[in-house]
C-alpha cells in the first residue's frame, strides 16, 4: 500500500473516532438536561409554577375529611403511592382521597401518574371537605385515571375512560396512553369555568361550565344527585383512592 493511501486512511479513522466521541458527549449532555422528577426548571419557577410534592414527604397534603394521612398513602420511589390493593374506594377508616392543604380557584395543573393492571383513580379539583361528604367527588369534578383495557368491573361508558371529565365529557377513543406501569402526563386547565384536559400532550376534553351543552350533559349525569357537586369554584386538588395501587409524581401547579 502506498504511503499516501495509508495516510488518508489514518486521517479518516481519526476523524471518525473524533466524531463518534463528540456524538457520545452530546448524547450524555442531552440525558443530563432531561426533566428531573419532582423538580422545577428555572423557567418554570419564573413563570409561577409551584411544586405540590417534594418527592420525599407528604407535606402539604392530607387525607380527605381526616387529620391523619392513614396507612394507604405513602412516598415510594420518589412518588406518591396509594396502596389500595384489594380494597374498595375509601375503605373504612383507612382509605380516602389525598388532598392538598392549599385551595385553588383558577389554575393549571400538570402531573405524572401510572397505574397497576386494571387500576382506577382520578384527579379532582375544587374539592371541599365536610362531615356531610363521604368522598372527594361529592363536591369536586374529576379527570378520570383508569386502565381502560384492563378494567375488570362493569363495562365503561365513553365518559368514564381515561382523560375524560368523568360522566360528562368523553375523551377520544384514539388517544395516547402509555402501557400499564409506565408514566403518563396529565394536564388540567381551569379558568373561570373554561376547562381543558390533556393526556400526554393531546387534548382530550374542552368545555365551558354553564353552556347549553354542559347543562344538558349535567342533567343526564350522576352528578344531578349530588347537591353540592361543582358548586364551589375554590377548593383542594385531590388524588383519588379507588381501591387500586396508583402512583403520582412531578405534581406542579400555577395560579391563573
Amino acid at each position: 500500500m502506498k504511503r499516501s493511501n495509508l495516510y488518508h486512511i489514518v486521517v479518516f479513522l481519526a476523524a471518525f473516532v473524533s466524531m463518534s466521541c463528540q456524538k457520545s458527549e452530546n448524547k450524555q449532555e442531552t440525558v443530563a438536561i432531561e426533566a428531573v422528577p419532582n423538580q422545577l426548571t428555572e423557567e418554570e419557577k419564573s413563570s409561577g409554577w409551584v411544586l405540590l410534592f417534594d418527592g420525599v414527604t407528604l407535606d402539604g397534603w392530607k387525607r380527605f375529611n381526616h387529620d391523619t394521612i392513614g396507612p394507604l398513602w405513602s412516598v415510594k420511589g420518589e412518588a406518591i403511592m396509594c396502596d389500595g390493593s384489594g380494597l374498595g374506594e375509601g375503605s373504612g377508616n383507612m382509605g380516602g382521597s389525598l388532598i392538598t392543604t392549599r385551595s385553588f380557584g383558577n389554575f393549571e395543573l400538570i402531573l405524572e401518574w401510572k397505574l397497576s393492571p386494571g387500576g382506577n383513580s382520578g384527579i379532582l379539583y375544587h374539592v371541599v371537605e365536610g362531615a356531610q361528604y363521604q368522598h372527594a367527588y361529592d363536591t369536586g369534578p374529576e379527570y378520570q385515571v383508569i386502565d381502560d383495557d384492563g378494567w375488570k368491573g362493569e363495562a365503561l361508558m365513553a365518559a368514564q375512560k381515561v382523560g375524560s371529565n368523568y360522566d360528562l365529557f368523553a375523551a377520544p377513543d384514539k388517544k395516547k396512553v402509555m402501557p400499564v406501569g409506565e408514566w403518563n402526563t396529565s394536564r388540567i386547565v381551569y379558568n373561570n369555568g373554561h376547562v381543558e384536559h390533556y393526556l400526554n400532550g393531546e387534548k382530550t376534553a374542552e368545555f365551558d361550565e354553564g353552556s347549553d351543552d354542559y347543562n344538558q350533559r349535567y342533567q343526564k349525569s350522576k352528578w344531578i344527585d349530588y347537591p353540592d357537586w361543582n358548586k364551589s369554584k375554590v377548593g383542594a386538588i385531590a388524588l383519588q383512592d379507588h381501591g387500586a395501587p396508583v402512583y403520582y409524581r412531578s405534581i406542579k401547579v400555577r395560579v391563573l
